[in-house]
């Protein structure tokens, strides 16, 4: 028996198939979570590791004290109860992973939170929300987007196809030519997954005819294909990047880049508060429109494929019903 024999035995009892992962299951593993959601967990993760650090505290296992002690620390900054709300979650989603599940207990940092909330609303400060952007601020966009130019063609595209689809702007960035189908009724657009698509099942987005030929989403995706044909490209990212001397890029846009683009549309055709609009704005300006023209909330949730639990649509169609169903409504004022 060599000196080498007794260590690896030692190793080898030490060793339990059963408790390890391949390379490849802990790579699965890695990718199961969304990547806006990893990166914002990540970022949130070091604050909280440098806090800690800074405070000689123990992020792992972290005490409900630790915690609540970080999200006051967070109040004082003032930060916004939701990005609070995520830095819990992403303490607790590490902690999770490292085996300590249910760790920290969050009753403490959750009532700091709810006195946060109650000192910004007294302060007068409310969640700050992107402007929709309804039918008459679309059609505004789609007239300064020159269809003239490249960018032009393209940025019509990305408010109408947006606005149409209620899409995210991760939805939008994803998109492909070959997700484009048309139909003797319109269009469908193939969305291969998102936000509430976890397991990847992919959904149909159908959209009719528009009625107005600068916004009508048949007529504007068609064109912008036929253009990318032109230029002879039949696959690859449906939203293209441009460079500044109006030639298309083999590359497709980020969810950032598409950002940018509907804030400048916004600024360019001069709408009120024009820097706040944001990708966000043309999912939340379908709905609104929707339900202005009388359509039931379990069609709108469904064609913006929203979780059938989630209130977020709700947000978007109640300012609507508060107008059309004011009790000052027709009293005589």
């Amino acid at each position: 028996m060599t000196d080498l024999e007794p260590s690896r035995a030692e190793a080898l009892a030490k060793y339990d198939p059963n408790t390890v992962l391949s390379d490849a299951a802990r790579a699965r593993l890695d990718r199961a979570m969304p990547t806006n959601t990893k990166t914002a967990y990540e970022r949130q993760g070091r604050d909280f590791l440098n806090w800690c650090e800074q405070h000689g505290r123990n992020p792992l296992p972290a005490t409900p004290q630790t915690l609540a002690d970080y999200v006051s620390h967070l109040a004082d900054l003032d930060k916004a109860p939701s990005t609070i709300e995520q830095a819990i979650a992403a303490v607790r989603t590490a902690h999770r992973l490292a085996g300590h599940k249910g760790q920290p207990q969050t009753d403490a940092a959750l009532a700091i939170l709810k006195v946060h909330k109650r000192d910004r609303a007294e302060a007068g400060k409310r969640k700050r929300k992107a402007p929709p952007v309804t039918l008459d601020a679309l059609r505004a966009m789609v007239d300064v987007a020159d269809p003239a130019t490249l960018a032009g063609r393209r940025d019509r595209v990305l408010v109408v196809l947006g606005f149409a689809m209620m899409a995210r702007r991760s939805e939008l960035a994803a998109l492909r030519i070959t997700d484009v189908t048309f139909t003797d009724d319109g269009l469908t657009i193939l969305i291969r997954q998102s936000k509430t698509d976890q397991e990847a099942a992919g959904a149909e987005v159908n959209i009719p005819h528009g009625v107005h030929l600068d916004t009508d989403p048949v007529r504007v995706v068609r064109a912008w294909l036929d253009t990318l044909a032109d230029h002879g490209h039949t696959d690859g990212p449906l939203l293209r990047h441009i460079n500044r001397w109006d030639q298309l890029q083999h590359g497709g846009m980020s969810g950032a880049a598409i950002n940018e683009r509907v804030r400048a549309l916004a600024v360019k055709a001069g709408l009120p508060n024009a820097v706040a609009f944001t990708a966000h704005g043309l999912r939340a300006g379908g709905p609104t429109e929707a339900a202005k023209a009388g359509q039931p909330v379990s069609f709108i949730a469904d064609h913006g494929r929203w979780s059938k639990t989630s209130p977020q649509v709700l947000e978007y169609i109640r300012p609507v019903d508060k107008w059309r169903d004011n009790p000052m409504r027709g009293i005589g004022l």
